[in-house]
């Protein structure tokens, strides 16, 4: 077996059947899953640590942030809007849920989220895959839609389709931002963003299986 097939079959059984299986007993692995994102985060970042070919600096970098940024902020804030004014009228009674009767837990979210949930699945969906699967993806579109697919595809656990949904187009936007930024740091805080807008303005119920993910 080459490389290019080693990683044809890593990409397969690492983004591909690990999420079905995941999917298959999910019942039974509910209360693994947050432990084995941070076991596959931990040898994601040490395989990138230790190619040769791998900048580290794209970690802790803002890279050329400068020029999403403003398409950044201004898809955040019409997004955050419509998306208001969309779920108030189909379903208000949800709508601000957590922040208004579970305060203390919404805050613990702010704090909690971007670094044990966002920040691993930013490393593993973008800062991995785009480096990784790059010899066998030499397009920058594929990798952009392939990661959103596969990070579409890691929320199947929560069997429902709002959160597929959501991960995709939230995959979409996250991985074009990292294939113009080169930046971890800048994917962590849009990814952030949607993620905690997300969970505040009540959509979190879908994403709810025991686990942050």
């Amino acid at each position: 077996m080459n490389a290019n097939q080693y990683r044809w079959c890593e990409l397969f059984l690492v983004f591909f059947l690990l999420p079905v299986i995941a999917y298959a007993f999910r019942h039974q692995l509910a209360n693994w899953l947050f432990p084995a994102l941070i076991i596959l985060t931990a040898v994601c970042t040490y395989l990138l640590l230790t190619d040769p070919h791998f900048k580290r600096f794209r970690l802790t970098s803002l890279g050329t942030f400068s020029t999403v940024k403003r398409r950044l902020f201004s898809t955040f804030f019409i997004g955050a809007l419509f998306s208001a004014m969309f779920y108030g009228l189909v379903n208000q009674e949800s709508w601000f849920d957590m922040p208004l009767n579970s305060t203390r837990d919404w805050l613990i979210l702010m704090i909690a989220y971007p670094i044990l949930s966002v920040l691993p699945q930013e490393l593993v969906f973008r800062s991995y895959f785009f480096h990784r699967y790059k010899r066998i993806l030499p397009k920058k579109t594929i990798r952009v839609v392939l990661s959103a697919a596969v990070f579409a595809l890691a929320h199947c656990v929560y069997d429902n389709w709002v959160a597929i949904a959501l991960s995709f187009a939230g995959g979409l936007l996250f991985a074009y931002t990292y294939a113009h930024s080169r930046s971890l740091a800048v994917c962590v805080l849009e990814h952030s963003l949607w993620g905690l807008w997300v969970f505040t303005l009540g959509l979190g119920q879908y994403l709810d299986s025991g686990i942050t993910f």
